[in-house]
């Protein structure tokens, strides 16, 4: 299977009477963003405001952060289950809109949402720091429950991502990247003298607003199974968790995951990447038990020499992430586990909520509890009385001056655990 990027370099975004890109700037309608938004009679009010890297800005509670993107050769269409029918992505060629994002801001669960800086110290953790954001401030009716607002607030998200993809259909790219996988017989007879590795890429299915989105699916409702890896590209997985900010895997994550794109830029040459192995993370022991199963018994029915395996999420996701590790290593393959950090902010305590001897080489993203203090911003996108009650803050974290004293995890992607951040630990 093969896929071709075509990056169409965004560097400004700007309001307008008509949505276009020209050059290297996007301008938007904000009018015609509203309509996109307010589609849903469960979204009652929307803002839509602009903020550039190095401005004095703070945006908050931010949910979702999306990659712009539109597929102009080969089959289905980008957010395949959500935008456009089920059928198979990852082949072709996808436009992306590179240097810009669309970021959902909402209180959808007030203490697992989180803090963009564009400037300043929280700038420094974040890679939306970089990036010319959109930004949808969005109210529902609060009659809803949250499970109702998590998904009308979702999918506002990835209707406006596409309506601004659509932007680039029929622009030519300047930079081209291509990413080729084969079968498995193929990879075989290529590269017979380098060892098979694959991904296993544990995704965030605990429920409670905890999930993850494959094709359209709730990826609890799965047992482990595999995905090419240029399928991750065209948004086969989405992100509908408020969970804590720092390390989780927004949508814009999948889509540039950087464990994929790394693994191909070695293949052929140290390693016969063989493909990713998506799997859940559980709250019950017994699914649990069954998940990781799969997993070592799919990475050894791919008879894999090595294993990569990324963990979202803390707590109680590492008993996940060590159930992987020691049933893959069970079987032989070599295992290199990413995860970040939780402890304490002396980072005295133990790291882990689970361990185990096979678990011996480990990539940190960081201590998720160090303490920052972020200065004042000028502006305000969103709610900043979310910073009291978000994980990682406490009640007195917003200062009198308008500064922030908190833990790390209120910045979101901080500690991400694809190694998709700014922050590590030695």
């Amino acid at each position: 299977m093969k896929l071709e990027l075509g990056l169409i370099k965004i560097e400004d975004i700007q309001f307008a009477s008509e949505s276009k890109i020209d050059g290297t700037t996007l301008f938007v309608d904000k009018e015609t963003v509203k309509k996109i938004v307010l589609e849903d009679e469960v979204l009652v009010s929307c803002d839509v405001d602009i903020a550039k890297p190095g401005e004095s800005v703070r945006i908050t509670p931010v949910k979702d952060v999306i990659e712009p993107r539109v597929k102009v050769e080969g089959t289905g269409g980008v957010f395949p289950g959500w935008m456009h029918k089920v059928d198979t992505v990852g082949s072709g060629r996808t436009n992306v809109l590179k240097g810009c994002a669309v970021v959902t801001a909402g209180k959808v669960v007030g203490f697992q949402e989180g803090i963009i800086d564009m400037s300043g110290e929280g700038a420094k953790y974040t890679p939306f720091s970089k990036l010319n954001n959109l930004v949808l401030i969005i109210e529902p009716d609060e009659s809803k429950d949250q499970h109702t607002y998590e998904k009308a607030l979702r999918l506002a998200g990835l209707r406006v991502a596409t309506y601004l993809g659509e932007l680039a259909r029929e622009l030519s790219a300047k930079e081209v990247k291509t990413f080729e996988s084969c079968t498995i017989p193929e990879g075989i007879e290529k590269y017979p003298g380098l060892p098979r590795v694959a991904y296993v890429l544990m995704l965030q299915s605990q429920g409670l607003l905890h999930d993850t989105y494959v094709y359209g699916v709730d990826i609890k409702q799965s047992l482990t199974t595999m995905l090419m890896p240029t399928e991750i590209f065209d948004g086969a997985i989405i992100s509908g968790n408020c969970v804590s900010a720092c390390d989780k895997n927004t949508t814009f994550h999948h889509q540039n995951n950087p464990v994929v794109e790394e693994l191909f830029a070695e293949h052929g040459k140290t390693i016969n990447f063989v493909g990713v192995i998506i799997t859940n993370e559980n709250v019950y022991l017994a699914d649990k038990e069954r998940s990781s199963n799969w997993s070592a018994k799919m990475c050894k029915f791919l008879g894999v020499d090595g294993v990569i395996i990324s963990q979202e999420g803390f707590g109680n996701p590492d008993t996940d992430l060590i159930m992987n590790c020691k049933k893959i290593e069970a079987e032989g393959i070599k295992t290199v586990i990413i995860t970040d950090e939780y402890a304490g902010r002396d980072g005295a305590s133990q790291s882990l909520a689970d361990a185990d001897k096979a678990a011996d080489a480990v990539v940190t993203g960081g201590n998720a509890n160090v303490v920052i203090k972020l200065p004042k911003m000028d502006k305000i996108i969103g709610h900043i009385e979310a910073v009291d009650i978000i994980a990682g803050g406490w009640d007195g974290s917003l200062q009198e001056d308008g500064s922030i004293e908190a833990e790390l995890q209120v910045i979101t992607g901080a500690t991400n655990e694809m190694g998709f951040n700014c922050y590590s630990a030695r």
